[in-house]
Parts: C-alpha cells; sequence; structure tokens
C-alpha cells in the first residue's frame, strides 16, 4: 500500500486527511524504524506494510464507532503507539492517554507526540490492572481502545474498568471471534459491559481477516475489578 492509496482508501471511508496529516504519518513511520532498531517496537518495518498493517488497520474502528462523537480515549496496552497514534492524527481533538507496562515505550510515545505535534497525548507507564483502580482513571474514559493484547476475556478485566457508564470499549481483534466472544460473556457481563455489535472485515490487499467488538459499559465495574496484576491472566473470567 502506498502512502497516495493509504489516503485514498480512509477518504473512501469519510476520513479526508489535510497533507499536515499525510506529513505526520510519514513522520511517524520515519521514527518507527528509526526507534526500531535500538527498541523492539514491531516485527513490520517496510513501509507498505506498516502504512496497512499498522496505521490502516488501527484507524479500522472509526469506520464502525464515532469517533467525533467522543473526546477522552485510552489506550490500554498501546506499546508503539498502535492504535492511539494513527486516531489521535486522524482525530486531533481526542485526548489520547496511552498505558503500558514497558516503560521505555513511554519514552518513544513521548517523543513522538513531540516530533508530531500532537497534543493532548498522555503515555502512562504502568499495568492495567493497576492503573484501573486509581480513582483518576477508574470509569474516567469516553472510550477505551486495545489491539491484540490479550483474549477478549481477560482484555475486558483490564479495558472495561476504564470506561465511564455510558461509554465504550472497543477491541481491534484478528480472525475468528466467536469463539472468544463466547469464552467473554461472563466478563463483559461481570465487569458491566454489553457487547453492541461485531464488525467482520477484510484487511486490504490480503492482509487477513478483522474483527471490530464494540461493547457499551452499562453500569459500574464492582470495586474488585481489575484484580492485583498478574491475577486476571492466571485465573481468567470464564
Amino acid at each position: 500500500m502506498t502512502k497516495e492509496q493509504f489516503a485514498q482508501e480512509l477518504a473512501t471511508q469519510g476520513i479526508s486527511l489535510t497533507d499536515r496529516q499525510k506529513e505526520q504519518f510519514d513522520h511517524f513511520f520515519r521514527l518507527l524504524v528509526e526507534w526500531n532498531e535500538k527498541m523492539n517496537l514491531t516485527g513490520i518495518t517496510e513501509e507498505g506494510q506498516v502504512y496497512i498493517k499498522h496505521f490502516y488497520d488501527s484507524i479500522t474502528p472509526a469506520f464502525y464507532f464515532p469517533f467525533d462523537k467522543v473526546q477522552t480515549v485510552v489506550d490500554i496496552g498501546g506499546g508503539a503507539g498502535f492504535p492511539s497514534i494513527p486516531l489521535k492524527i486522524c482525530f486531533p481533538h481526542l485526548k489520547m492517554t496511552i498505558v503500558d507496562s514497558l516503560n521505555k515505550r513511554m519514552s518513544f510515545l513521548t517523543h513522538v507526540a513531540n516530533e508530531l505535534g500532537l497534543e493532548n497525548v498522555h503515555p502512562v507507564h504502568g499495568r492495567a490492572e493497576d492503573r484501573g483502580q486509581e480513582p483518576a482513571n477508574r470509569e474516567g474514559f469516553d472510550l477505551v481502545v486495545a489491539r491484540a493484547v490479550a483474549r477478549l476475556n481477560l482484555l475486558s478485566e483490564f479495558c472495561l474498568p476504564f470506561a465511564r457508564v455510558g461509554g465504550h470499549f472497543v477491541a481491534l481483534k484478528g480472525a475468528e471471534i466467536t469463539p472468544e466472544l463466547n469464552e467473554a460473556k461472563k466478563a463483559i457481563k461481570t465487569l458491566g459491559g454489553k457487547t453492541r455489535k461485531v464488525e467482520t472485515f477484510q484487511l486490504l490487499e490480503d492482509a487477513g481477516e478483522r474483527n471490530i467488538v464494540v461493547i457499551e459499559k452499562i453500569e459500574a465495574t464492582p470495586k474488585g475489578y481489575p484484580r492485583k496484576a498478574g491475577v486476571p491472566a492466571k485465573k481468567p473470567l470464564m
């Protein structure tokens, strides 16, 4: 996928990039490759592949969810800035918090935000289980996003505590989502969520099946969740 095709494909979905936004994507790509040589950010570094498998893939939730209607977003396990940075470039009004347990990635994200001139980007070092219990974060966001972090039952415990009641959690998932959805039903309900829709589509250029799961937060998450760091992974809600 070329940069021009990337912009054209987004335009067909109603997202028109300005010259400045195109430049920000180009700059982000160059920073990703440069920093990837000193820390492991991604196994994908070829430009066309980065544009389709990282940039375009990160923006696909906006085809099914109204990002123009939300203000505060948190990306859980946002490592190298996916999906948070591409979404922030496309929707500059977003107040974007990025939570990741690896501190060196925070340095990268801070550098990216400064270099690209992105305001209201807040990298936060820590584990979701700990950060999700903090009053400053708990039920404090219009929208929670996560891409390829964990299975949906585990991911729901990491993410739903951050969403305000009436807010949403959008998970970017790969192929064959049905078993995960069935496995996650109890977790989603226990944590105050309700699955509103699942959108299945093929990523461009035969890059594989993707699923966007949209979960609404319909009631407050019980105080005991998320459980202490490490516990959800050992004893996932089933």
